[in-house]
């Protein structure tokens, strides 16, 4: 699935580039044992990642530590190159709730030897997401509440206003290094309280005002070939 949708309309819109910010909360920056970024970590996804709200997440069979990780996202409207800040929320289409499904171990190795990390982020079913919302719909994309439970267990929650670069910051400096285009997704970071998922959990999470997702988790093993 590549094509995200846009309520109330239910406009189309086929998804290019997923990027992605690491580390935008300073609590959770803290928990995978760094400091605050000073300039926002980019990093991409494949649109081959995304599912849709309800879709099994499968947990790949060459990892043992696959983290939850919910985000406010941003769908992109029109093409934009050196955006500037003052005129980055016009380029905004909608938001919706995303997960960032992450293979810690694959990562942790990969960040040991420094090789990329790429598989780590950008498997299969990796990237949920929810309806887009039309921005016109949120007052302030800046200070919603975000949270996930996992298996009604609440393991996150925060506030997008902790975000450490703020969404018309984080749309300029992606445009200073990439063209922006219609369909593009960024997702803004995750908040504290990231941890393991195993088959036969679920999770739920929401974003107030912007959506819900809930997705059980799967192996590999289970999915029909």
């Amino acid at each position: 699935m590549n094509v995200v949708s846009l309520l109330p309309t239910g406009k189309k819109y086929s998804v290019g580039k997923i990027l992605c910010l690491g580390r935008n909360y300073a609590e959770h920056a803290k928990e995978m044992g760094g400091g605050a970024p000073s300039t926002p970590i980019i990093f991409l996804k494949p649109s081959t990642a995304i599912i849709g709200n309800g879709e099994p997440i499968v947990l790949p069979g060459m990892s043992k530590e696959v983290h939850h990780e919910v985000e406010l996202t941003v769908l992109l409207g029109r093409k934009g190159k050196n955006i500037p800040q003052a005129e980055a929320l016009d380029y905004v289409e909608g938001y919706a709730i995303g997960l960032d499904m992450t293979m810690r171990d694959r990562q942790r190795e990969a960040k040991a030897v420094g090789n990329p990390w790429s598989i780590a982020k950008g498997f299969d079913t990796s990237a949920p997401l929810s309806p887009f919302v039309a921005k016109s719909e949120i007052t302030d994309p800046n200070n919603l509440s975000i949270s996930l439970k996992l298996n009604g267990v609440e393991r996150q929650r925060s506030n997008t206003s902790n975000m450490i670069f703020k969404i018309d910051y984080i749309i300029a400096f992606l445009s200073s290094i990439f063209t922006l285009e219609e369909g593009d997704v960024i997702y803004t970071g995750t908040p504290e309280g990231v941890g393991k998922v195993s088959a036969g959990d679920v999770i739920d999470a929401e974003i107030t005002g912007v959506g819900k997702l809930h997705h059980p988790v799967v192996a590999a093993s289970k999915v029909a070939r």
